[in-house]
């Protein structure tokens, strides 16, 4: 599992590290609120452990509050020290999926870690995914915009997949990289380019409104409103 940890206490962090770590675990760290927060728009993680309290301008509550409204909706385990009643429903009503309150037992947190990442399984089984008036359907590998059938080659269907379940995300080229050809290094070749130019002809011309959007010096985006 590749894991986000948000965590500025050095102590804390250095523990849960380790033994993510030792437990097979990928683990990314972000010390402040801020890097906290462009690294989990990223969209690249199996889950988030969250502390509340972090310096950097962005506390906890407003990087779930932020992920969840641009459509992020990577599993978020809050961890804090603020344990009261008001505090732990304040956070899952923020968009947290569990709270754990510190201290705790490290075999808590991999369970409930292990937990979060089964219900995100069962949820990434949807069979169709939609925005806006485009639709591809994971079982027939169908796709359709306005209700006409679409022909992808094997690798746009599997770029269009991706974007589509990254949709309102910016998507990197090391996302695409990762995610689509399966290089963890960049080839240095212009493959991405071709292919999300095809894939862009294919789905938004003779339309209106464009949804396949080029972010400079970013990457890519499937939105559907300007």
């Amino acid at each position: 599992m590749k894991l986000l940890l948000v965590e500025d206490n050095e102590r804390s962090a250095r523990f849960a590290l380790k033994g993510l770590a030792e437990a097979g675990h990928t683990v990314d760290h972000a010390d402040n609120g801020r890097d906290g927060m462009f690294m989990a728009a990223s969209g690249v993680y199996d889950a988030i452990i969250l502390d509340r309290m972090l310096p950097g301008g962005v506390e906890g509550l407003a990087i779930v509050d932020a992920l969840r409204k641009t459509g992020n909706q990577t599993p978020i385990l809050i961890v804090s020290a603020l344990g009261e009643v008001d505090d732990r429903i304040r956070g899952l009503r923020s968009g947290g999926d569990d709270y754990l309150v510190k201290p705790f037992a490290f075999g808590e947190l991999l369970a409930r870690l292990d937990a979060l990442l089964r219900r995100s399984q069962v949820s990434y089984t949807q069979t169709v995914l939609t925005l806006a008036d485009l639709s591809m359907d994971l079982l027939s590998r169908q796709v359709r915009r306005a209700g006409k059938a679409i022909e992808l080659q094997p690798r746009e269907f599997k770029l269009l997949e991706y974007l589509l379940r990254h949709a309102n995300q910016v998507v990197t080229r090391t996302m695409l990289l990762e995610n689509v050809w399966d290089f963890h290094f960049d080839p240095q070749t212009n493959v991405i380019d071709v292919h999300v130019s095809k894939l862009r002809q294919k789905i938004d011309s003779g339309h209106a409104q464009p949804l396949l959007r080029t972010i400079r010096n970013a990457g890519y985006m499937l939105r559907a409103d300007e």
